[in-house]
């Protein structure tokens, strides 16, 4: 019989929670983090398909961002309520069930051929990622000091890259390459939908395996002291009245919008003839040095974010991410395709440092900021639209430009919006 899980009674107190090393716990829940990175770059490979399949404007083909992402938008905060009766380990659980039962719906979709039925298992897989994100986000956060949140958070998100960096690969392997060039002989009608089956039909059965492994593994339970709260003249009564945790959600929603809308149009754009002129499969191959370059930003920043401060790290890499995209939009060739893919190195510390900026503090309120936080995951439907809107008007290099626009945000949140009540800001 298992012995009963640990119980973490948490505080403010950045001492108590030193004094407790969870390492088993962290890396139990670090496996969970590949698997939804691996799917969420799915997208990067199906938005091409499906939309030589069904003949889609570049605005069109985004619905698949939008039914994704848009699950973030409607399901986080209840996902979050969830969490907070669950705990953080049953509601990693359910989230698992519900991504898998999604992947198995890709199967009926492609018989069918119905690209309404593609968007709508795209939104119960994303629903169960949800929840995953949910639970796993500040779980992570907690186990441990506060100072080192970022650094934690950020190791966990680097296994997270490693399923976005293998995706693109296997994705064209095994869907791109299965997409031939239409013309007058091949129409899309005579294109073979069942190149996503088996993929997904897999990526469920992982789910429901890892399901059942994360079961058996006894995980330390977190506990809230709202008397700490008090202790420390702590009297808000909802996450909403938090500044620094409102600006992060909007710091999320750019950085995931301008994240995803790059991934999403690495194939069209490498693709144009004068950039590099590429087919599909190897364009596709290419999107994998993008997430690739976010998974080694992640390894080193979960060491440098022990040593600088977090909020001006964030910073740095905004502004990178600036000069990089504008040097693509300026040039041709192998330049503007390589400084395109070295976004995804500045990307690699975004996600991870804001939310941990913006949940610091919160307490009792951690799991209502987490489910506010994952909301505004939306971005990655919102921000792609308009991308492909701009693109179908003016091109993939105007386009460039609403990436540029999220990324001066998040360098102003992480120089003046993450400050708390105050002025305090997140150690480093």
């Amino acid at each position: 019989m298992a012995a009963p899980a640990p119980t973490i009674t948490r505080t403010s107190s950045s001492a108590a929670a030193s004094t407790q090393r969870y390492t088993s716990a962290l890396a139990a829940v670090t496996t969970l983090f590949f698997l939804w990175g691996f799917i969420t770059c799915l997208n990067d490979i199906l938005i091409p398909y499906l939309k030589a399949i069904f003949q889609l404007s570049f605005a069109q083909a985004n619905l698949i961002n939008l039914c994704f992402f848009g699950a973030y938008f409607l399901m986080s905060i209840p996902a979050g309520k969830l969490v907070a009766r669950l705990g953080y380990k049953k509601g990693m659980l359910l989230g698992f069930v519900v991504a898998a039962v999604g992947a198995f719906l890709f199967y009926p979709a492609a018989a069918q051929r119905a690209y309404g039925l593609f968007l709508g298992a795209l939104f119960v897989l994303a629903s169960g990622i949800t929840l995953l994100q949910v639970a796993a986000n500040p779980y992570v956060a907690i186990l441990g000091p506060p100072e080192s949140a970022s650094s934690r958070l950020s190791l966990t998100q680097a296994f997270n890259s490693l399923g976005t960096t293998l995706a693109p690969l296997l994705g064209s392997a095994l869907i791109l390459s299965r997409l031939p060039k239409l013309d007058n002989a091949t129409t899309a009608a005579g294109i073979d939908v069942s190149a996503v089956q088996l993929p997904y039909l897999v990526i469920g059965g992982m789910l429901l395996l890892i399901s059942f492994v994360l079961s058996r593994i006894n995980l330390p339970v977190i506990e809230h002291v709202t008397d700490d709260d008090e202790a420390t003249g702590d009297h808000h009564t909802s996450a909403w009245q938090y500044r620094h945790l409102v600006l992060g959600v909007v710091g999320i929603f750019t950085y995931v919008g301008a994240e995803v809308a790059i991934g999403s149009h690495i194939v069209s754009y490498l693709a144009l003839p004068n950039v590099m002129n590429m087919d599909a499969t190897a364009a596709g191959n290419q999107v994998a040095f993008y997430w690739g370059a976010a998974m080694v930003g992640r390894f080193a920043g979960a060491y440098l974010l022990n040593k600088f401060s977090p909020a001006k790290i964030l910073a740095f890499t905004a502004i990178g991410a600036v000069v990089l995209v504008l040097i693509s939009i300026n040039t041709t060739g192998p330049l503007a395709m390589w400084s395109l893919l070295a976004v995804g190195l500045m990307n690699s510390i975004m996600y991870p440092t804001i939310f941990t900026l913006a949940v610091a503090g919160l307490g009792r309120h951690t799991e209502e900021g987490s489910g506010l936080l994952c909301t505004a995951i939306v971005g990655g439907a919102l921000v792609p639209m308009l991308f492909g809107a701009i693109a179908d008007q003016g091109g993939l290099r105007l386009a460039l430009l609403l990436p540029i626009v999220c990324y001066a945000y998040i360098m102003w949140y992480g120089l003046r919006g993450s400050r708390r009540a105050g002025g305090e800001v997140v150690a480093a």
